[in-house]
C-alpha cells in the first residue's frame, strides 16, 4: 500500500482548502486536512505543515501494521486502542523505550530514534483536539492522561485540615502552593531537553543555491534562500517581509521583521549582505513587477506591500515557497529543513567570534551582541555551542600532541640509528619526600594509580 500524501490547491481552482490530504489508496482523506486548516487557524502554518509531516507516516503505518486485539487499528477508534498503536509505533518504527507508570507511559529515546519523536506526539495530540473540537472524534482525547490531571487538581485543592479544600492564599492559615504546569500526556517523553543542532559545514550555501539553480529556482527564492542563510533568520520572518519592513531601516543591508510570539510586532533586524541587496532589488524592480496588479517598481510601492508575490500577484506564503525549497533540497540529496540555516548562520558567527577574537572578554562581548540579534529568549542556548567548540578546541590540542609525540619517536629512531646509548636520558627525582606537590595536583595523581 503507498503512503499517505499531501497536494496543494492548484493555483486558479476554488476551494474551501488550500491543501488535500490523501490516503494510501489516493483517495481524499478529510480527518489529517480538517486538522492541518483547524491547526493554521490557531498555530503559524509552518507549525501546521511540520505537525503534518510526522503524522502521515503514523497514518500509512496505522493501515498497514497496527494491531489491537487481532484487528487493524482505525484512527477513530476508542482512546485504549490508540494508544495501543501508538506504542506499539513509538517501539517498532521509531526504535523508542516504552514502560508503564501508574497512569501513562514514559518513552525513552535511543541511538536509533529519530529526533522527531517529541513533535509526533505533540502533533497526535493536537490532531485529536482538532477532531474532538470539530466533532469527529466522540471519546476523549487518547493522549491525554486524565487521570493524572485529577490527581494534581486534587493535591493541589486539598488543605492541611483532614477532609478539607484549602483556604484561600488571603487567608494565610496555609502556605501557598508552588505554580507549575500540569503534565497532561498520556506519553511523557523524559530525559529529552531540546538542543539546537551544530552544522558547521561552510559550502552548506553554496549546495542549496547550486541545487536550486538545477531546479529552476526563480530569483525570488534565490533571494530568500540567501537571507535565510546570511541573517540566521526563520523562513516566515523572511517570506512576509513588506517593502515598508525594509525601508523602515537606514542600512540598505537591513530589514526589520517580528520575531517568534512577537504577534507580528517588529522587533528584530534582519542583515544580510551587498550581493543579496542586489539581487533583492533586481527581483522587486524586474520579476516582480509582471505580477504586481500595476506593474509598480519599488519607489511606487506602498510600505504594506509585501515583498515577495505569487505568479498570481497575491502575498507569498510559507507552503508555496516550502514547495520550491524542498525540490531544491531533493536535488542536492540532503536532508535539511529550512530552521537549519538557522543553526547554520549561528555556529559560523561563533567560529568567526572565536577566531578573530583576541581576548576571553572581547569573545563574550561579541556572543552577547549575537545572542541580542538573534533575539533568543533563553541565553543559555548558545552553551550547546560552545560546548561544540571546546570540543573541537580539544580535539585540535589533542592532534598537537599526537603531532608531537610522532615527531620525538621519529627523533629518537634517528637518534638510536646514529648512536646507540646504554640506557635512555630520564629526569628522575630520587627523593620524592624532598619535593613539594600542589594538592590538587596530588589528588590527580592519586587518581591515575
Amino acid at each position: 500500500m503507498a503512503k499517505y500524501h499531501y497536494h496543494y490547491c492548484p493555483e486558479g481552482i476554488e476551494s474551501r482548502y488550500e491543501l488535500l490530504v490523501f490516503n494510501g489508496e489516493n483517495e481524499p482523506f478529510l480527518p489529517l486536512t480538517d486538522h492541518y486548516h483547524d491547526c493554521i487557524g490557531r498555530n503559524d502554518k509552518s507549525t501546521a505543515l511540520s505537525y503534518l509531516k510526522c503524522l502521515l507516516p503514523f497514518f500509512s503505518w496505522l493501515d498497514q501494521s497496527s494491531n489491537y486485539q487481532g484487528k487493524q487499528v482505525q484512527w477513530n477508534e476508542p482512546p485504549e486502542a490508540i494508544r495501543v498503536a501508538v506504542e506499539g509505533y513509538l517501539m517498532n518504527e521509531m526504535r523508542c523505550k516504552v514502560r508503564e507508570k501508574n497512569t501513562f507511559r514514559l518513552v525513552n529515546r535511543t541511538s536509533k530514534s529519530p529526533n522527531t519523536v517529541n513533535r509526533f506526539l505533540s502533533a497526535l495530540k493536537s490532531f485529536y483536539k482538532s477532531l474532538i473540537r470539530l466533532e469527529q472524534y466522540h471519546y476523549p482525547n487518547p493522549l491525554i492522561d486524565s487521570y493524572a490531571i485529577l490527581g494534581e487538581y486534587k493535591s493541589q485543592t486539598e488543605g492541611v485540615r483532614k477532609n478539607k479544600p484549602r483556604m484561600p492564599v488571603e487567608a494565610g492559615t496555609e502556605e501557598a502552593v508552588p505554580h507549575r504546569r500540569l503534565t497532561d500526556s498520556y506519553f511523557k517523553l523524559i530525559n529529552e531537553e531540546w538542543q539546537p543542532e551544530i552544522i558547521d559545514d561552510p559550502r552548506l550555501p553554496s549546495h542549496v543555491y547550486q541545487a536550486g539553480k538545477k531546479v529552476n529556482w526563480s530569483l525570488r527564492e534565490v533571494v530568500i534562500a540567501r537571507i535565510l542563510f546570511e541573517s540566521g533568520a526563520r523562513a516566515s520572518e523572511v517570506i512576509e517581509l513588506t517593502i515598508g519592513d525594509y525601508r523602515s531601516q537606514r542600512d540598505f543591508q537591513e530589514a526589520s521583521t517580528f520575531n517568534k510570539g512577537s504577534h507580528g510586532k517588529r522587533v528584530k533586524v534582519l542583515r544580510f549582505g551587498k550581493d543579496t541587496v542586489k539581487l533583492l532589488m533586481r527581483y522587486i524592480n524586474k520579476e516582480r513587477v509582471q505580477y504586481d496588479e500595476f506593474q509598480r517598481t519599488f519607489d511606487a510601492l506602498p510600505n504594506e506591500a509585501p515583498i515577495f508575490l505569487t505568479e498570481l500577484g497575491t502575498p507569498f506564503s510559507y507552503e508555496a515557497w516550502y514547495y520550491h525549497w524542498d525540490k531544491a533540497i531533493e536535488e542536492c540529496e540532503i536532508r535539511l529543513n529550512p530552521h537549519k540555516t538557522r543553526h547554520w548562520f549561528v555556529t559560523t558567527r561563533l567560529r568567526e567570534i572565536y577566531n578573530t577574537s583576541k581576548t576571553e572578554a572581547e569573545i563574550n562581548q561579541r556572543k552577547n551582541e549575537l545572542i541580542k540579534y538573534i533575539k533568543w529568549k533563553n541565553t543559555d542556548t548558545i552553551k550547546v555551542y560552545d560546548h561544540y567548540f571546546d570540543e573541537e578546541k580539544h580535539r585540535e590540542a589533542h592532534d598537537q600532541m599526537l603531532e608531537n609525540m610522532q615527531k620525538l619517536e621519529s627523533e629518537y629512531l634517528n637518534q638510536k640509528k646514529n648512536k646507540r646509548k646504554k640506557k635512555p636520558d630520564l629526569t628522575v627525582l630520587e627523593n620524592i619526600k624532598d619535593v613539594k606537590i600542589d594538592p590538587e595536583i596530588q589528588a590527580l595523581l592519586d587518581g591515575l594509580e
